[in-house]
């Protein structure tokens, strides 16, 4: 057992020991008095923190309205320690446990005002409150009415949201596609690609994904895939051509792309290319396994590649090599000798 949970017990049974002792020695109406004491004066600190606080930030309207409901609290804190006015006493609880559960009832609905909150979404509706409207509809599940309210808003991101809680994900894509055209943010091509292939129209994805590409050309690969499962091979080539490009540009500011552009350019049919690639690619490899020996698996890819089968079978056995060394190492310092007993 913790020390926390052992205080917990502890704080309880001494609770537990005042109560007994008072209802021993004063009867279970002392308890009751007790207990409503301490409780209204808990409540009235608390009130009256808050009150000082409000009417400090000056928001005189709350400040008011919580200095009443701390008088109320003080007033039922005078007759708990007096023991007099029980039926006042009895009114006050009830009155905070309304105030509780109507405050609790607003902030479920904080856009709503309060008349709003009694009108039917289509009386909102038709009276041109749209937002109250929207807010009533999604309570109720209806996700496509919701979604009109936003459009009328001009709140097309949530319309969005609500038509894909609608599973109108067509409708969603269509959204993001007009966002991006008014935003010029690549990131709402990317949701009008997803939304398309959740409407499993992919040839709609993959034009979207391709304009994504346009601006973010790292997924030039992803659209040449994409049109290739769609048996667009004509698209598709096109795509791996401009991933070629890219790739080629990158590798020259890091080598370990030249892995990348030896496989586009040899699905190309570019053999010379992609020869010439992999050997720049073993080069770039040889030189990081010098410091790491993690690089011999790659250093034994980048041989597979130019055919050289004896080169990549050694550099496959120093990598399983060093892999085992790694290994024992690590068991030796996971083998702790065990602890003697005394």
């Amino acid at each position: 057992m913790d020390k926390l949970k052992a205080y917990l017990i502890a704080f309880v049974l001494i609770v537990l020991g005042i109560a007994a002792g008072i209802v021993y020695e004063w009867g279970p109406t002392m308890l009751l008095r007790v207990i409503l004491t301490l409780g209204f004066l808990g409540v009235t600190l608390m009130l009256l923190f808050f009150t000082g606080l409000t009417l400090y930030a000056e928001s005189w309207k709350y400040g008011i309205i919580l200095a009443i409901f701390t008088a109320i609290s003080g007033y039922g804190l005078y007759l708990s320690a007096t023991w007099q006015g029980l039926h006042v006493i009895a009114g006050i609880i009830v009155f905070f446990i309304a105030i509780v559960a109507f405050g609790i009832w607003y902030i479920s609905e904080p856009d709503l005002s309060l008349t709003d909150r009694f009108r039917s979404a289509e009386k909102l509706e038709r009276m041109g409150k749209y937002k109250a409207a929207a807010r009533k509809y999604e309570k109720a599940g209806n996700y496509l009415k919701a979604a009109e309210m936003y459009e009328k808003l001009g709140w097309m991101e949530s319309a969005a949201w609500a038509y894909e809680k609608a599973e109108k994900y067509e409708k969603a894509a269509e959204i993001y596609e007009e966002l991006y055209e008014k935003e010029k943010d690549t990131y709402y091509l990317k949701e009008a690609h997803e939304y398309w292939k959740k409407a499993g129209n992919m040839e709609r994805a993959a034009k979207a994904l391709e304009r994504y590409a346009e601006e973010e050309p790292w997924f030039w690969e992803d659209v040449a895939k994409l049109y290739e499962e769609l048996g667009n091979d004509e698209k598709a080539r096109e795509a791996w051509e401009r991933a070629l490009d890219y790739y080629q540009k990158e590798a020259q500011e890091e080598g370990v792309f030249y892995e990348d552009v030896g496989n586009i350019a040899r699905k190309l049919g570019k053999e010379e290319l992609a020869r010439e690639a992999y050997q720049k690619f073993l080069e770039y490899c040889l030189k990081e396994a010098e410091e790491d020996p993690m690089w011999w698996k790659h250093v034994a890819e980048a041989y597979e590649y130019l055919g050289e089968k004896e080169k990549a079978e050694e550099a496959r056995k120093k990598y399983e090599e060093y892999r085992a060394k790694i290994m024992r190492a690590n068991e030796e310092t996971s083998n702790f000798p065990e602890e003697k007993g005394e």
